[in-house]
């Protein structure tokens, strides 16, 4: 009985630190239909981002940042809570002009990467497909 018991808590142990494991390394869906949900456009064009492919290429906080209690931007650092962008790029927040809301902040950071990286790829459709 005591062996039985002995085994049953280490499966226990494994299968929590296997559980553990998993959640750490979640990096997010492969790929995400991003679309403002707060300040939304009058002809809303949602962007089709390949979040798995951009993964392989670049680290974390190539993209990803915080804020501090001043709403001054903070780097990304491992682990930290990632929220939706237009969480504070959005018209109700105090930003400069060009990131006050989702679309330009996505804009500034992906269409500007998308330009110094390959200038082909800073067109409308690369993330904007049309509808078929």
């Amino acid at each position: 009985m005591k062996k039985l018991l002995v085994c049953g808590i280490t499966l226990g142990l494994i299968c929590m630190a296997g559980v553990g494991f998993s959640l750490a390394t979640d990096k997010g869906a492969a790929d995400m239909t991003l679309q403002a949900t707060i300040d939304k456009a009058k002809k809303a064009k949602p962007a089709i981002f390949p979040h798995g492919a951009h993964q392989e290429r670049l680290a974390c906080a190539d993209c990803h940042h915080s804020k501090d209690a001043a709403g001054k931007r903070v780097a990304y650092v491992d682990g930290q809570k990632i929220e939706k962008c237009e969480t504070c790029h959005n018209k109700q927040e105090t930003m400069p002009k060009k990131l006050a809301d989702y679309k330009g902040a996505a804009h500034a950071l992906c269409k500007d990467c998308h330009k110094a990286t390959d200038k082909k790829l800073a067109k409308c459709s690369v993330c904007h497909p049309k509808k078929k």
